[in-house]
Formats: C-alpha cells, sequence, structure tokens
C-alpha cells in the first residue's frame, strides 16, 4: 500500500532519519512527500519590491524638497514706500510721450523726468521664446496665488542687477525704452503713458495724430525691490495695434509677500515687517528670507474716440494682507520612522493580499473541479466509487 507496509505500519517512518546532528533537532520536519508546494508567488514579491523602492524615492524626495506653507495674514504696521521698477518699449518717438503717476494719497510724480528714455527702434524688440501676449504662450497669465519654489525665488533675489543697457539702435528711432525705478506712496494709484498734449495742457506745436501708436512690450513691471530675475505677470508681454486712438488698461492687485526657507525666523520676520525701523530688517536680505510683492493682473484695451485720450493707463491697487510662504524640513529621524511605516506598511498589506488571492484561487479550483462531476476515491487506494461497486 503505497510502501507503508514495508516499513510495518510504523510511524517512524512519518519523521525523518535521526542520527549525527538531526538527533539534536528540537523541532523534526515532516517528509518533503508530505508537503504541498504552494503557488509561485516571486512575481509578486518582486511587485512589493518595486513599489517598495518606489515610495521610498517619494518620502527621500519630499522629505529633500521639504514642506511649504502659506500663511496669510493681516498687515498690522502702517509702510508709506512703495517702489515701482518699469521698463517699457513704446513705438513711439520719445519727445512725443508724456509719463505722469498720481496715487490715492493726492501725490503727483512726474515720472519722465525720473525715468530714462532711450530712442530705439522698434523693429529690435518684440523677439526671442520668453516674448508673449498676456494670457498666452507657455507662462499664460501667473498671478499671486500661484505659488513658486521657495528656493527658486530666493536664489532668484540673489542675482541682485540693474537695468540691462539698451541695444544699438539700428534703423530709424522711431520707438522710445522707459525705464527706472519711481518712490511712491503705498497706496492705490496709477501712472500712464500718453502723446504730448493730449491729457495735459502743454504748450506747443500740436502732435499729429497719424503719429500715434501706442504698440508696446513691458520688460519689466514689479513692485518693491528691484529683483530682475523675479518672474512677474506682465514681464516679457507685448501688445499691438494698428489703430492710431486705442486705450489699454491694465488693473494690478498686490499681495505684499515673504519667502523664507527657515521656519525659525517666522516670528523675527511678523515682526520687522510690522516695524520698518526695527533694528533686524537686514533679515529681508539675507540669503534665507526676502519680502516682495506679488500681483495678479487683467487688462482691456479698445479703440477710443478723437475726443479721448488714448494711451497706456496702469491702475494698481494694494491689499491689506501679507503672505508668508516658508519652507521647512522634518528631521532625520522622523524619515526613517515614516520609511519603516512605508515599508513595514507595504509588506503586511501584500502578504494579506496574496493570502486572500491564494485563498480564492483555491477556493475556485474546487468549484471547479465538483463542476466537472469528477468524484472522490477512497483514502489511500485511488479508485472510484463506481470501481468500488464492481469489486463489491
Amino acid at each position: 500500500m503505497n510502501g507503508f507496509a514495508e516499513h510495518s505500519l510504523s510511524e517512524d517512518a512519518f519523521g525523518q532519519a535521526k542520527g549525527g546532528l538531526a538527533s539534536f533537532d528540537a523541532f523534526p520536519k515532516t517528509k518533503r512527500t508530505y508537503l504541498t508546494r504552494g503557488r509561485n508567488s516571486s512575481a509578486w514579491t518582486i511587485t512589493l519590491i518595486l513599489t517598495c523602492l518606489y515610495l521610498t524615492t517619494t518620502e527621500v524626495s519630499r522629505w529633500y524638497t521639504g514642506t511649504t506653507t502659506q500663511n496669510f495674514s493681516v498687515e498690522k504696521g502702517v509702510s508709506h514706500d512703495l517702489q515701482i521698477n518699469l521698463d517699457i518699449v513704446v513705438a513711439m518717438r520719445c519727445a512725443d510721450l508724456h509719463v505722469n503717476m498720481q496715487d490715492a494719497a493726492g501725490d503727483h510724480t512726474l515720472a519722465g523726468e525720473l525715468l530714462r528714455k532711450d530712442p530705439t527702434s522698434w523693429s529690435q524688440w518684440g523677439k526671442g521664446k520668453e516674448i508673449h501676449k498676456l494670457g498666452e504662450g507657455e507662462q499664460g497669465l501667473p498671478g499671486w496665488e500661484e505659488l513658486w519654489d521657495v528656493h527658486d525665488q530666493l536664489g532668484a533675489a540673489r542675482k541682485r542687477k540693474k537695468f540691462p543697457k539698451t541695444p544699438r539702435v539700428r534703423g530709424p528711432t522711431d520707438a522710445c525704452r522707459i525705464f527706472g525705478s519711481l518712490d511712491g506712496n503705498k497706496v492705490q494709484g496709477d501712472f500712464h503713458i500718453t502723446a504730448r498734449g493730449h491729457g495735459y495742457m502743454e504748450f506747443g506745436e500740436h502732435l499729429d495724430h497719424s503719429t500715434f501708436n501706442f504698440s508696446h512690450q513691458v520688460n519689466e513691471l514689479s513692485f518693491g525691490p528691484f529683483y530682475p530675475s523675479l518672474v512677474n505677470p506682465l514681464d516679457n508681454t507685448i501688445a499691438t495695434t494698428e489703430a492710431h486712438f486705442y486705450k489699454y488698461q491694465y488693473y494690478i492687485s498686490i499681495v505684499p509677500t515673504i519667502y523664507t526657507d527657515d521656519a525659525s525666523l517666522l516670528p523675527l520676520l511678523d515682526a520687522v515687517n510690522r516695524n520698518k525701523h526695527h533694528p533686524a530688517k537686514s533679515v529681508f536680505y539675507s540669503p534665507h528670507a526676502i519680502k516682495t510683492n506679488q500681483y495678479a493682473v487683467t487688462s482691456q484695451s479698445h479703440t477710443v474716440g478723437e475726443n479721448y485720450v488714448p494711451g497706456i493707463f496702469v491702475k494698481f491697487d494694494i491689499e491689506p494682507i501679507t503672505l508668508t510662504i516658508a519652507e521647512e524640513w522634518g528631521g532625520f529621524l522622523a524619515l526613517i520612522v515614516r520609511l519603516v511605516n512605508v515599508i513595514s506598511g507595504v509588506m503586511v498589506a501584500g502578504g494579506w493580499c496574496w493570502q486572500m488571492f491564494d485563498w480564492g484561487m483555491e477556493v475556485w479550483g474546487r468549484r471547479s473541479g465538483r463542476g466537472r462531476g469528477s468524484s472522490m476515491g477512497f483514502l489511500g487506494n485511488g479508485y472510484g466509487a463506481s470501481e468500488k461497486m464492481s469489486y463489491d
């Protein structure tokens, strides 16, 4: 009977042969002939290992990048100064343009006398991959609510430089580049570029309307300290028109913004922001923190009649809030704890899934066997029920 009688029905046949080191084994093993080989789970194991590697890489990358938090707070301090940085090219001669700024406090600034005007050729501008129309191109229409990477902002702020020089003129000087910085009050205001003798009473020859062309390219428009490497919504935008009487209007909403990669500086930054005479005000010029202004912009442009004033009008408003964007990192021990939790969780969940899959396959196999009408034989002889009847 399958060789069992050769051992005189001895129970020792079920155990391992003893002798040598095997006699010291406190946990005797079952013979291999009585073991059932399970399903091959090597593919599932590889899947779990790849999953653990992916999640580990993700956690380490997230830890290295840090966690960015944004906090809005109402400005409790009062600041009186606001620097405006402007670099714009208008398709008209410098002598035919008038630049002026006015704020809600009633202060008028003859911006044309404070800003630099360089004659240039319009054909030299409007080129390059970065030039786009407002709301179009790869940059689209970014606003202050779009949170850029803190490291990119801090790195760009360190590249402080002056306005670039005007390119050497090629061709007729039919355009004017207006650039520089203006100091104004930190209140609602507007500045505009109009034609000479239109909008303001001036003595002299009346300007011919056929010379009007307010097509323009904005290279830089920012508020606060001049960081030319920081990207603003109106930077590198262009607008063109064939009409002589055309009016461009830009509405800007400015939000003071603080960037820092050191969360421990937040109390100090808040104190300095409230008091501009704070002895630690230089913290905003350190490698770990800057204070600037982001803004959102909408535009409207249309032709106007000869009874109206054509030109470029920019109206800005200061929001009474401060946006603080801070980046912070967890400790290395916290990273290790997260990695252990992730890996152990994947392995435990993977084990449960494999056991359920194995159990499901076993149940499915049993039901499939019954469905084919197979019969069970007697224990140890392998004969079916029909053979047993014929024997009887």
